[in-house]
């Protein structure tokens, strides 16, 4: 069997590690949301006059759910305020100032970016909506299932490698054998 040529191998193990570094929709596997270890994006909701903070408990479904204990929270974990839903999901808390904070219930925090009265970007919610039972993943088996296996970067780069190297292992099968 022939041998690759340098220069082939070097772009065969160019293409793994290309495929390596960009994860899936070509995001950098280090910075794709949620990865491990990386922080939850933070939501922008906008304070009402007074620095009144509106918001919303709701289950994975939607529906409202009561009497659920929601803490204000620095990322010093110092409460700032601790109040628990009504019936209808609702919870409400007065004289908050702009900034970063964490809502945390018992499904643990979420983050949230607190904009002063008239200061908010359009983007952002009048109010918080903090979901209990997390994410919810619908038809999807464990592990993820084949879309978490094709996008797996390692899967990705043998398929490049491979797709790189048999048509150049072919041509080289067919080549008489060099001189010494």
């Amino acid at each position: 069997m022939a041998r690759l040529p340098r220069v082939q191998t070097g772009l065969a193990l160019l293409a793994m590690l290309g495929s390596f570094l960009a994860g899936p929709a070509g995001c950098p596997v280090w910075a794709a949301e949620g990865a491990p270890g990386a922080p939850p994006p933070a939501t922008d909701v906008a304070l009402g006059q007074g620095g009144l903070l509106v918001g919303r408990v709701v289950d994975s479904q939607g529906t409202p759910a009561a009497n659920v204990p929601v803490s204000l929270q620095t990322f010093q974990n110092q409460q700032i305020a601790a109040v628990a839903s009504d019936p209808q999901g609702h919870f409400a808390v007065q004289g908050v100032h702009g900034g970063v904070y964490q809502l945390v219930t018992s499904q643990g925090p979420r983050i949230y970016r607190l904009w002063a009265p008239g200061t908010a970007p359009p983007s952002a919610q009048p109010g918080a909506t903090v979901v209990m039972g997390g994410e919810t993943v619908r038809g999807a088996p464990p592990g993820g299932g084949l879309k978490a296996f094709l996008t797996n970067p390692w899967v990705i780069g043998a398929a490049v490698a491979t797709a790189i190297a048999v048509p150049i292992a072919v041509a080289n099968s067919h080549r008489s054998p060099a001189s010494p």
